[in-house]
């Protein structure tokens, strides 16, 4: 049985075409011009199909050459990228996704726990809907619950605590988000408890806390969130309906990899330091 053509034989073979012969493809690729024919001739019979017309005017693409050529163009991005991964000399990306307010808490506090010489390179993910880990499109979560999956680990922080959020303490009436988008276990419990008297709406939470700061209602916010809000005052005690322990959620396999571990370590101190509870 013949042996199957690489990879490298379709990079060189696009390197041929491109140059419409082997001295331009040994000037692109390096690989001298003995090789490059013999290479391809070697591809030829692995495939059965004659790619090239061989004379005075160089290496021509024959329709089986045509056809191969249409085939492998999504080998040149990959090719890219994979060069762009050889000499890459920037750490590796972790991707670390949150509910909205915790991953501004994350943004504004990055500088304390992370520098251009760290192991790792953020990525944040901003989502009140569970980014999936399981499947990796995230290598990091914080979460309101403990991880249920027997594939992921799961490290407890603190305890989140919520309250009413507002310019002033005279101000009456509930600003949330519009009702489509009411996601998140308060706003959930705002639209239960206390229907009648939500007064505005927004598309999204910093607008929210906008509004609030504007008069223009009170904002359920997590109390971490509402005391770094310039121009808000906690206007009522925690609501024990919302209080819930944080979680730090990772992959079993990827928690060993060591960006993604030194990115845990840091998140960990960051999530359960004093300053952020008040």
């Amino acid at each position: 049985m013949k042996d199957a053509p690489k990879l490298d034989d379709y990079a060189l073979f696009l390197a041929v075409a491109d140059a419409g012969g082997l001295s331009g493809a040994e000037q692109v690729t390096g690989v001298s011009l003995p090789t490059l024919s013999r290479r391809m001739a070697e591809l030829e019979r692995a495939l059965n199909k004659r790619l090239f017309e061989r004379g005075n005017r160089g290496y021509t693409l024959t329709a089986e050459g045509r056809a191969l050529l249409q085939e492998a163009e999504p080998l040149r991005e990959a090719t890219t990228r994979l060069s762009r991964f050889q000499h890459r000399d920037h750490a590796p990306e972790v991707r670390i996704t949150a509910g909205r307010w915790t991953t501004r808490y994350v943004a504004r506090h990055l500088s304390e726990i992370w520098t251009p010489a760290s192991p790792w390179r953020p990525a944040l993910l901003a989502s009140n809907s569970n980014v999936d880990i399981a499947r990796r499109e995230a290598d990091i979560g914080i979460r309101n619950r403990r991880p249920e999956q027997s594939w992921l680990a799961g490290r407890k922080l603190s305890q989140i605590t919520y309250a009413e959020y507002a310019a002033h303490p005279r101000i009456s009436g509930y600003v949330t988000l519009h009702a489509g988008q009411a996601t998140t276990p308060s706003e959930r419990w705002l639209r239960t408890t206390h229907p009648d008297a939500i007064i505005a709406t927004a598309s999204d939470a910093r607008s929210v806390a906008d509004m609030a700061v504007a008069g223009v209602g009170r904002a359920i916010l997590p109390c971490f969130a509402g005391r770094e809000i310039m121009g808000l005052m906690q206007v009522s005690p925690a609501i024990e309906a919302l209080t819930h322990d944080e979680w730090l959620v990772s992959h079993h396999d990827a928690r060993h990899d060591p960006p993604v571990r030194a990115a845990l370590e840091v998140l960990t101190g960051l999530l359960t330091t004093e300053a952020r509870f008040g």
